[in-house]
């Protein structure tokens, strides 16, 4: 039987022996988000079913393919769609995209998400740039046996966002005269969301938005020494005082109007860095 290292490299050689040139970057996106790497020049299109061990997307609007080709004339590859908790997937199915493109050579990662505003001031449809995470899934996909290749045993977190990938995405967002928000993201296991008592503890921890995604695949980027820039779509705001029950078809709806801002700012970013 494989092991998961086995696994990585097995998935691997056969998207090496498909893609024109090893990837600068990577871009994964969430829910409603395919299209936030639209600016992609398409040389390659791999559904996630035909890789060797990959986990396959279930969730509404992950359409489940892999694509590498160029984005501001950089070689890029871009996930559509991306795995979670509570689809029954260990941290270890999660993370296994990222073990992918850190063995692929990837340094500088790009994740977006959808996620509930708790912050009172944001509105749906804001970008929000994560600058720190709180992970609230009782999980860790650095768990086990250290692979000593990947990283370290106990990599520091202290920076898991990088500072300059913000400062970027700030200048390019202004030059796009694009709004952006700045926050604190809190990863849950999911899939029910958040009752009204549970947003006032979010609130009071200093949450400023919440997913059930992103956690696990940043803890595992910065295990691999891979720069991370994370934006969240604010889809919905959650005030527990006059709670609103949150619908996926809403919720897909707001992040897709969203998506091509969010590609305008990734490209303007891969073509300065």
């Amino acid at each position: 039987m494989l092991d998961y290292y086995d696994k990585i490299a097995e998935a691997v050689a056969y998207i090496e022996k498909k893609i024109p040139e090893k990837p600068f970057a990577g871009l994964l996106t969430g829910t409603g988000l395919g299209d936030s790497g639209q600016s992609l020049v398409v040389s390659e299109s791999l559904p996630y079913k035909d890789i060797p061990h990959f986990p396959v997307s279930t969730v509404q609007s992950h359409t489940g393919k892999f694509l590498a080709g160029r984005m501001a004339n950089r070689p890029v590859i871009v996930m559509q769609g991306r795995f979670h908790l509570y689809e029954g997937y260990s941290p270890l199915d999660v993370t296994f995209p990222i073990r992918v493109m850190q063995t692929l050579g990837v340094e500088t990662l790009f994740i977006t998400n959808a996620a509930g505003g708790l912050n009172p001031v944001f509105r749906p449809g804001d970008i929000m740039l994560i600058k720190d995470h709180i992970n609230l899934t009782g999980a860790n996909p650095l768990v086990g046996p250290n692979h000593d290749d990947w990283g370290e045993r106990f990599p520091d977190m202290t920076e898991a966002y990088d500072r300059q990938l913000i400062s970027h995405a700030e200048e390019a967002a202004r030059d796009a005269t694009i709004p952006l928000r700045k926050g604190v993201y809190a990863g849950l296991p999911g899939p029910s969301i958040e009752t009204p008592a549970e947003v006032r503890f979010l609130k009071t921890i200093g949450a400023e938005a919440v997913g059930f995604s992103t956690v696990q695949e940043v803890i595992a980027a910065v295990h691999a020494q891979i720069k991370v820039l994370g934006l969240s779509i604010i889809t919905n705001v959650n005030d527990p005082d006059n709670p609103v029950p949150a619908r996926v078809e809403d919720i897909i709806k707001v992040a897709k109007a969203a998506a091509p801002q969010v590609d305008r700012i990734i490209r303007t970013m891969m073509g300065r860095l």
